[in-house]
Formats: structure tokens, C-alpha cells, sequence
């Protein structure tokens, strides 16, 4: 019976993102606002856009439904998709830990990272914690304020390789896969390596994880992997060749925000495809999704470091001087690496009673050098993001609905 609703399962989520877009709306919304788009239109698959967005309507019982819209969604299309792979990462991590369901273990107790491979690293405080001692809690703190890319390496250990892509799988996320750590030139048989870790009570050991080994690989039919006409290697030499991104992360537009719809929404689905959280884990994510590091005090941010605006791109773009509206709150996780920058975000205003969904990818790599840190991000890819969350949110002011949503639970400060 098991195997039988494992099939049923997959098979409903295989139809379901087979299920044809609506290809026409986004292309025509941007065509109207030729004049800030137009670079992109004209050269889609050398700017390797892709977006989704989602309208939200509420039943009278407040009840979510959706409906989706695309431009150039292709799974098999790839594009790198950097920090974004942290959000399913984190929501795992949270889901082990109320699994075991051990006394004394939870998201505030002290993990102590050590090493037992070749390149890893201990860790054993945390000057930006409150109690100057890592955890899982603020971990996710660091990945949803900042992007913090050792927080979500402590994580990815923490869960596993393997265990990070069976819960991909079993929540419906067919066309994705995490493979690495981040920023340490993670991969290769050091990838398939995770730390022993323990957590503490206290002085009390309540549980010790051993050092884990994957030996599984992931195969993806995947286009698109190779691209440009050259790279800097690990020796910051030039390689006029074009780079691969053959054995990296994979995670598509459509199965980021399937993760983000689960999470923001998960009276949305039946109760045995709900991730498995306790409601003060929603609380955590949901809080410091939306919040901006000018208002965290653990961790504590630099303002002219991480300004207000900092992470929320398909609204502000990554302009230290946005002007801030206190009726919009922004529920994202972004990534920008090799030319790519993605969003991933929900989008409220209060005020107005506008909810909506919103995925993009966007690259820019002018000289088509990778890893010579030579992106356009600033002129081309921020800007881009920017204007299209604006536009969208302009088009949603716009739209009537039956019932007005109630954004209570979103409402966290």
C-alpha cells in the first residue's frame, strides 16, 4: 500500500508540473513596458530569464487558490541556482530535528560541528549569537537575513546529502537536487562527506551524529550546461574553454516556488503533504524571511554593509537608497553566483490587500568569463528584478477579487 501511494503521489506531482503555463500574459505585460525590458526581449536566452508568477485568490474561508503564469519555464533549461537551494535546506533541518523528538534537543540547543574528511571545518562558537554559541535557530537566522553561506553549510550536514534529496522527492520536487556545500569549492567525493556534529543542553550531550557518507548520485536530463568561452580556475589561471556546470545544484523555477507555496501555505494542502513543522517553526521562517537585516539585533548587521533593502530584489532591486513602503512586506530567499541572479518571494501589501507569487532568474556574463567576478548584477540584473516586481505589483492593484484576503499571519512585527 505504501509503494502503491508513493506512485500515486509522484505521478499526481509529475502531472502537475507537466500542466501548460500560461505563456502569454508575462510576455505581454513586458512587451507594454518595452522600455524596460527591452534588452531582455530581445535577447531571452542569452539573459536566460525565466519567470513564474502567481495570482492568489481567497475562497470565503480564506482559503488560498492558485493560478500561474510563465515566461520561458523549462526544467530541463538550466540556470545555477546559488543560494536558493538554503530555504528547502532549512525547513529539512527543522523537520529532522521534530523528528527525533529527542528531550533536550531542539532549534536553540548548542550544535557543535567538528571535522573527520579532508577540508572540512569545525565550529565551535558563534560571535553573532546572543549566547555566543551556534544553533540551528540562528543558523536559519543568518540564511534568511543574509544569505549566510556557512549557516547553510552547517545544515546541509546537519540533514545530509541523501536526506536532503529524499525530502525533495517525497514533497513533490522532482527536477531539483542539492548536492554541495557553497563558496568552499564543494564537490566530488568531498560533497558526498558531512561532519559529525553534536548538540548540547547545556553541558549535556543529547545527541550525536556521526560523520555521514552519500555514495548516491543524482542524474537530471538537463540542457544548457555548458556555456561561455572561458573560466579562472582554482589557481585564478584563464581557461579558454567553455565552463561546465555538469554535478552542480539544481533547483527549477517551478520547484522553488512549489517549496515556498508548501511553506507560506500549508492549509493549502492535505495534511500528509504539509511539511512537517511546528508552528513555532513557521514562526521563525516566516519572520526572518521578511525581515530586514537593519532590524535584527542577533545577528547584528553593519547598515552600510546590509542596508534595509538588501535582499529583497524583485521589489527593491539592491539599492541601498530604496524607499522603504511599511505596508509591503517581502517573504523571499534569493542567490546571486556566475552571472545569475534569482528570486524567490512572496509579496504582501497590507494595506491594499494585495498577495502574489513571484519567480524569476535572470544572467548577465558580458565577456562570457565565469568565476572572473565580472557580472553585470548592478546595470543589469537588480534593475531587471526590480522592474518587473514593480510592474507585477502595479498589475495586482489592479485586479479585482471576491473575497479580500485576511494577512494576519504574515503580519509578524
Amino acid at each position: 500500500m505504501k509503494q502503491l501511494y508513493t506512485f500515486i503521489f509522484c505521478l499526481m506531482a509529475t502531472l502537475a508540473s507537466g500542466q501548460k503555463l500560461n505563456t502569454h500574459f508575462i510576455e505581454k505585460l513586458l512587451k507594454k513596458n518595452s522600455n524596460l525590458f527591452d534588452s531582455i526581449l530581445k535577447a531571452p536566452d542569452h539573459k536566460q530569464v525565466q519567470i513564474l508568477y502567481t495570482q492568489i485568490d481567497r475562497d470565503k474561508n480564506n482559503i488560498p487558490h492558485f493560478k500561474s503564469y510563465g515566461y520561458r519555464v523549462d526544467p530541463e533549461w538550466y540556470f545555477y541556482p546559488a543560494s536558493t537551494v538554503k530555504l528547502p535546506t532549512l525547513i529539512f533541518a527543522l523537520e529532522k530535528l521534530n523528528k527525533l523528538n529527542i528531550p533536550g534537543l531542539n532549534k536553540t540547543s548548542t550544535m557543535i560541528t567538528d571535522s573527520a574528511f579532508k577540508g572540512q571545518t569545525r565550529v565551535l562558537k558563534d560571535s553573532t549569537s546572543e549566547s555566543g554559541l551556534p544553533s540551528i535557530e540562528h543558523y536559519i537566522k543568518k540564511i534568511l537575513l543574509t544569505s549566510d553561506n556557512d549557516a547553510y553549510n552547517r545544515l546541509f550536514e546537519f540533514v545530509g546529502r541523501s536526506e536532503v534529496n529524499a525530502r525533495l522527492k517525497a514533497n513533490g520536487v522532482l527536477h531539483s537536487r542539492i548536492l554541495n556545500r557553497l563558496a568552499i569549492g564543494d564537490g566530488g567525493e568531498s560533497a558526498k562527506h558531512t561532519n559529525p556534529i553534536k548538540f548540547y543542553d547545556g553541558d549535556k550531550l543529547v545527541y550525536s551524529q556521526e560523520a555521514q557518507y552519500d555514495e548516491k548520485d543524482y542524474p537530471l536530463t538537463l540542457t544548457n550546461l555548458t556555456r561561455g568561452r572561458g573560466y579562472m580556475n582554482s589557481d585564478d589561471k584563464l581557461v579558454m574553454q567553455p565552463y561546465s556546470f555538469a554535478n552542480k545544484n539544481v533547483y527549477t523555477a517551478a520547484d522553488q516556488q512549489h517549496i515556498l507555496k508548501k511553506l507560506l501555505f500549508p492549509e493549502a494542502f492535505p495534511g500528509n503533504e504539509q511539511f512537517y513543522l511546528k508552528p513555532d517553526d513557521y514562526t521563525l521562517i516566516y519572520k526572518y524571511m521578511s525581515m530586514y537585516p537593519t532590524e535584527s539585533d542577533y545577528p547584528k548587521y553593519n547598515p552600510k554593509e546590509f542596508w534595509t533593502a538588501y535582499s529583497k530584489f524583485l521589489f527593491y532591486g539592491h539599492d541601498p537608497a530604496a524607499k522603504i513602503d511599511s505596508n509591503i512586506r517581502i517573504f523571499n530567499k534569493y542567490g546571486d553566483s556566475y552571472g545569475y541572479v534569482i528570486d524567490n518571494a512572496y509579496i504582501v501589501d497590507f494595506k491594499n490587500h494585495v498577495e502574489f507569487m513571484l519567480f524569476a532568474v535572470v544572467q548577465s556574463n558580458n565577456d562570457e568569463i565565469y568565476n572572473d567576478e565580472k557580472y553585470e548584477y548592478e546595470t543589469v540584473c537588480y534593475p531587471f528584478l526590480k522592474n518587473l516586481g514593480q510592474v507585477i505589483y502595479q498589475h495586482e492593484l489592479t485586479r479585482k477579487k471576491k473575497y479580500l484576503p485576511d494577512l494576519t499571519k504574515f503580519k509578524l512585527r
